[in-house]
């Protein structure tokens, strides 16, 4: 599935903020934690948990957000389908970031464990 230039722009401007606590209450019904969120953010963006919290108060647009942050140069071994997209396939770089971190959330509320999700070569 192609993403669209409207989709795009869409997930540019939604702010960090709004889906934060999405992902906070996906992985503490599944019995992690928020602690193991934080690692699992830090990993893909290089955000600490103060940095999170900064970009949360100033409403950081995923745009916004995703500039600021320092990609894992192993975030390209994320693969799988999310939101019904492929990941490898998604040519908007934009869009794929916020994928990868929906896709690590993901797996982190499925119970994978932590070692799998940070992937090293």
């Amino acid at each position: 599935m192609k993403t669209t230039q409207a989709h795009n722009d869409r997930i540019a401007k939604m702010t960090f903020s709004s889906v934060f606590p999405h992902y906070v209450t996906k992985v503490e019904k599944k019995g992690r934690t928020v602690e193991e969120l934080y690692e699992v953010i830090e990993w893909l963006t290089g955000f600490t948990e103060a940095d999170l919290q900064e970009l949360i108060n100033e409403k950081a647009t995923f745009a916004q957000f995703f500039d600021r942050a320092t990609i894992n140069p192993n975030a390209h071994l994320i693969t799988g389908v999310i939101c019904g997209y492929r990941i490898e396939e998604i040519e908007n770089q934009l869009t794929k970031e916020v994928r990868y971190l929906d896709k690590l959330v993901d797996e982190l509320a499925r119970g994978r464990k932590m070692e799998k999700i940070l992937r090293s070569e």
